[in-house]
């Protein structure tokens, strides 16, 4: 059956409006989906578990306890994975001091480890989407680096996923390279991530994005709702530190719910609909939780797009807490608490949307927009100089509508006039898309077409 779908779409893509466009699915996303194994990440997350503490200030010396013992495995199934793919993953281990009373949580000169492993791309190599999810695990005292701290779902289950997703697309070629990592010092005060994202700023790294993963095992939630099939994408509106400029921009032409960020979490919502069964993407407009925070904040911080996936329900009694019963309640990131079915689905997430955003060509560049007082909308943006390019997607939608509510494809023209689409009543943007089929972020356009004479 859905061979005879794929049929009938792709023809019907194909003869659209007498033009010929690429196909509106790719089947390797479909298998991707289907060989991602749950049974596999459960393997993973009871490793994670069995080191008995993931704490920043864990012992780092036991080969069987403890967060160096725990970042040691992770980097050698990395390393497994690379040598079964002709060591098609680069592995490496991050490092940083953090020096005592830089956080009231790490009273002592401290390294912070992340371990990272690159698909490096065929086209784009220096060109990176990244998946990341959390090594560190704590108990109710964030200073406790000795006591039992499974950290099941939180972060196992994220950690997990980043293994599991860097073995399924070990197989596949990309033009943009991939990064699969694991952070440390997140409950710390997300070390990890800020060590990491100030490097890459430093040394001048494209970043496309970062997908983290906090917590994405549990469907039993603190409000009683069990529920397996949806999951939240949490996204900043705009980059933090915005130039006049771009605050004058968006004050009088809109976008300040259109920064990279929510482009990103618009295109995990869209992946989801279009290829997985029976999930639903719940964007939330919001950095991260109230009053709370994630590890993709400190690439946010540092002007890189970023998103985190999560659970829909959270336990708030099954997050770093003390493994104990009271009043008849069981409180602790114990692994009873984790459904590797529900982790699977949200790792395939990540895993198809990395796959299709590193397959797509380069997203537009200078993207501008005009149109005052005309019935009309023009739109131009700089040639896209892709191998892969098939051509460009315009989109627009209702200033009050959070996702993109309809598309034109434009073929390989980047100066374009939508008729009859008045500039006031809409927000815009314009995507390039490959011969595969899969598309770039879309981008907002940020400059005005200077009026005609």
């Amino acid at each position: 059956m859905r061979n005879i779908l794929i049929l009938i779409v792709t023809c019907f893509s194909i003869y659209t409006f007498g033009q010929s466009v690429p196909p509106q699915i790719d089947e390797r996303i479909y298998d991707i989906i289907e060989n991602v194994s749950s049974e596999r990440i459960q393997t993973d997350i009871e490793k994670l578990v069995s080191f008995g503490t993931r704490h920043t200030l864990s012992d780092t010396v036991s080969q069987t306890r403890g967060i160096g013992a725990a970042r040691r495995w992770i980097k050698s199934e990395f390393d497994r994975i690379s040598s079964d793919c002709g060591n098609c993953l680069e592995v490496s281990f991050h490092k940083g001091l953090v020096k005592a009373g830089e956080s009231r949580r790490i009273p002592e000169d401290t390294w912070i480890v992340n371990t990272m492993a690159i698909k490096r791309g065929t086209v784009y190599p220096d060109r990176y989407i990244i998946m990341s999810g959390d090594i560190d695990s704590r108990v109710s005292d964030p200073l406790d680096g000795t006591s039992d701290s499974p950290g099941a779902n939180d972060n196992a289950s994220g950690m997990a996923g980043v293994i599991e997703a860097a073995r399924v697309l070990s197989k596949y070629d990309f033009p943009t390279s991939i990064i699969f990592l694991g952070l440390s010092g997140e409950e710390q005060g997300l070390f990890g991530g800020k060590l990491l994202a100030a490097d890459m700023v430093a040394q001048e790294w494209d970043i496309v994005g970062i997908i983290n993963n906090d917590m994405i095992g549990n469907i039993k939630g603190i409000d009683g709702v069990i529920d397996n099939t949806s999951f939240r994408v949490f996204s900043e509106p705009i980059p933090p530190n915005p130039t006049e400029q771009e605050l004058i921009w968006n004050r009088f032409y809109g976008g300040e719910v259109d920064g990279p960020s929510r482009q990103l979490a618009r295109y995990i919502d869209k992946m989801t609909e279009n290829y997985m069964t029976n999930l639903d993407a719940v964007m939330i407009y919001r950095l991260d939780r109230f009053g709370r925070g994630g590890h993709h904040r400190p690439f946010n911080d540092q002007g890189f797009p970023g998103v985190r996936i999560m659970e829909t329900h959270e336990n708030y009694d099954m997050q770093h807490q003390d493994i104990r019963t009271e009043n008849g309640i069981d409180y602790g990131d114990v692994i009873e608490g984790v459904n590797f079915e529900y982790a699977a689905k949200l790792t395939s997430v990540n895993a198809i949307c990395l796959a299709a955003i590193a397959w797509s060509p380069k997203p537009p560049e200078f993207v501008m927009i005009g149109g005052a007082v005309k019935p009309s909308t023009r739109l131009k943006w700089d040639p896209v100089d892709d191998p892969n390019l098939a051509g460009y997607k315009v989109y627009w939608r209702n200033t009050t509508s959070p996702q993109w509510e309809y598309s034109r494809w434009v073929g390989l023209e980047n100066d374009v006039t939508l008729e009859n689409i008045v500039i006031d009543n809409y927000l815009f943007g314009v995507s390039a898309v490959g011969k595969d089929g899969n598309e770039s972020l879309v981008v907002y356009p940020k400059t005005l077409i200077p009026r005609r004479n």
